[in-house]
Protein backbone atom coordinates (compact mmCIF):
# COMPACT_ATOMS: atom_id res chain seq x y z
CA UNK A 1 0.00 0.00 0.00
CA UNK A 2 1.48 3.22 -0.84
CA UNK A 3 1.37 5.89 1.49
CA UNK A 4 1.14 9.73 1.35
CA UNK A 5 4.96 10.39 2.16
CA UNK A 6 5.96 7.82 -0.43
CA UNK A 7 3.55 9.42 -3.53
CA UNK A 8 5.25 13.26 -1.67
CA UNK A 9 8.83 11.82 -2.14
CA UNK A 10 8.09 10.35 -5.40
CA UNK A 11 6.44 14.11 -6.66
CA UNK A 12 9.25 15.86 -5.16
CA UNK A 13 11.87 13.70 -6.80
CA UNK A 14 9.87 13.71 -10.61
CA UNK A 15 9.91 17.64 -10.12
CA UNK A 16 13.26 17.81 -9.26
CA UNK A 17 14.55 15.46 -12.56
CA UNK A 18 11.83 17.31 -14.52
CA UNK A 19 13.82 21.17 -13.28
CA UNK A 20 17.25 19.68 -14.11
CA UNK A 21 16.08 18.51 -17.62
CA UNK A 22 14.16 21.96 -18.50
CA UNK A 23 17.61 23.91 -17.39
CA UNK A 24 19.64 21.31 -19.63
CA UNK A 25 17.49 21.97 -22.95
CA UNK A 26 17.77 25.83 -22.25
CA UNK A 27 21.82 25.41 -21.59
CA UNK A 28 21.57 27.23 -18.24
CA UNK A 29 24.49 26.04 -16.06
CA UNK A 30 23.85 27.77 -13.40
CA UNK A 31 20.02 26.55 -13.52
CA UNK A 32 21.69 23.08 -13.68
CA UNK A 33 23.76 23.06 -11.05
CA UNK A 34 20.99 25.04 -8.61
CA UNK A 35 18.76 22.02 -10.05
CA UNK A 36 22.13 19.77 -8.09
CA UNK A 37 23.42 19.35 -4.60
CA UNK A 38 27.00 20.62 -3.80
CA UNK A 39 28.29 17.31 -3.43
CA UNK A 40 26.89 15.61 -6.59
CA UNK A 41 27.87 12.65 -8.30
CA UNK A 42 27.91 13.17 -12.26
CA UNK A 43 28.84 9.26 -14.59
CA UNK A 44 28.86 10.57 -18.25
CA UNK A 45 29.17 8.17 -20.97
CA UNK A 46 32.75 8.40 -22.39
CA UNK A 47 35.26 7.08 -22.60
CA UNK A 48 33.42 4.12 -23.62
CA UNK A 49 33.00 1.13 -22.14
CA UNK A 50 32.77 2.98 -18.13
CA UNK A 51 32.58 6.98 -18.45
CA UNK A 52 33.78 9.33 -16.69
CA UNK A 53 32.87 9.86 -12.84
CA UNK A 54 32.86 13.65 -11.91
CA UNK A 55 32.52 14.37 -8.12
CA UNK A 56 31.20 17.68 -6.81
CA UNK A 57 29.32 20.86 -8.03
CA UNK A 58 32.91 22.30 -9.38
CA UNK A 59 33.46 19.72 -11.84
CA UNK A 60 30.09 18.93 -12.68
CA UNK A 61 29.85 22.44 -13.74
CA UNK A 62 32.88 22.57 -15.50
CA UNK A 63 31.68 19.56 -17.72
CA UNK A 64 28.69 21.24 -18.35
CA UNK A 65 29.96 24.92 -19.72
CA UNK A 66 32.25 22.99 -22.15
CA UNK A 67 29.43 20.11 -22.96
CA UNK A 68 26.92 23.14 -23.92
CA UNK A 69 29.89 25.25 -25.71
CA UNK A 70 30.68 22.06 -27.83
CA UNK A 71 27.33 21.27 -28.54
CA UNK A 72 25.64 24.15 -29.05
CA UNK A 73 22.27 22.76 -30.04
CA UNK A 74 22.04 19.50 -28.13
CA UNK A 75 18.38 18.42 -26.69
CA UNK A 76 17.30 15.62 -24.65
CA UNK A 77 14.12 14.44 -25.19
CA UNK A 78 12.39 12.05 -22.48
CA UNK A 79 10.73 8.88 -23.94
CA UNK A 80 9.37 7.93 -20.68
CA UNK A 81 10.41 8.27 -16.94
CA UNK A 82 10.06 5.77 -14.02
CA UNK A 83 9.71 7.00 -10.46
CA UNK A 84 10.18 5.57 -7.32
CA UNK A 85 10.59 7.25 -4.07
CA UNK A 86 14.37 9.20 -4.38
CA UNK A 87 14.75 7.57 -7.83
CA UNK A 88 13.58 7.92 -11.61
CA UNK A 89 15.39 6.62 -14.87
CA UNK A 90 14.67 8.25 -17.48
CA UNK A 91 14.67 7.08 -21.42
CA UNK A 92 15.91 9.74 -23.38
CA UNK A 93 16.83 10.41 -26.72
CA UNK A 94 19.52 12.94 -27.53
CA UNK A 95 19.55 14.95 -30.56
CA UNK A 96 22.49 17.48 -32.11
CA UNK A 97 23.91 18.07 -35.31
CA UNK A 98 27.35 16.49 -35.78
CA UNK A 99 29.40 16.85 -38.98
CA UNK A 100 26.50 18.73 -40.54
CA UNK A 101 23.89 16.52 -40.21
CA UNK A 102 20.94 15.36 -37.78
CA UNK A 103 22.19 12.95 -35.44
CA UNK A 104 20.81 11.44 -32.37
CA UNK A 105 21.81 8.74 -29.65
CA UNK A 106 19.50 6.75 -27.20
CA UNK A 107 20.17 6.34 -23.23
CA UNK A 108 19.07 6.17 -19.86
CA UNK A 109 19.73 8.23 -16.90
CA UNK A 110 19.14 6.93 -13.77
CA UNK A 111 18.77 10.41 -10.91
CA UNK A 112 19.15 10.13 -7.56
CA UNK A 113 17.42 13.19 -5.73
CA UNK A 114 17.86 14.38 -2.09
CA UNK A 115 16.09 17.20 -0.74
CA UNK A 116 14.94 18.16 -3.91
CA UNK A 117 17.91 18.03 -6.12
CA UNK A 118 19.65 16.21 -8.13
CA UNK A 119 22.79 14.09 -6.04
CA UNK A 120 23.27 11.22 -8.69
CA UNK A 121 23.15 11.54 -12.48
CA UNK A 122 24.60 8.22 -14.14
CA UNK A 123 24.32 7.92 -17.33
CA UNK A 124 24.19 5.01 -20.11
CA UNK A 125 23.76 4.70 -23.56
CA UNK A 126 22.54 2.15 -26.57
CA UNK A 127 25.48 0.93 -28.63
Amino acid sequence: MTTETENNTTSLTLAAVERFNEAFNRHDVNAVMNAMTEDCIFENTNPQPDGTRLVGADDVRAYWKKFFTSNPDAVFETEEAFVSGDRCVVRWIYRKTKEGKPWHLRGVDIFKVRNGKVSEKLAYVKG
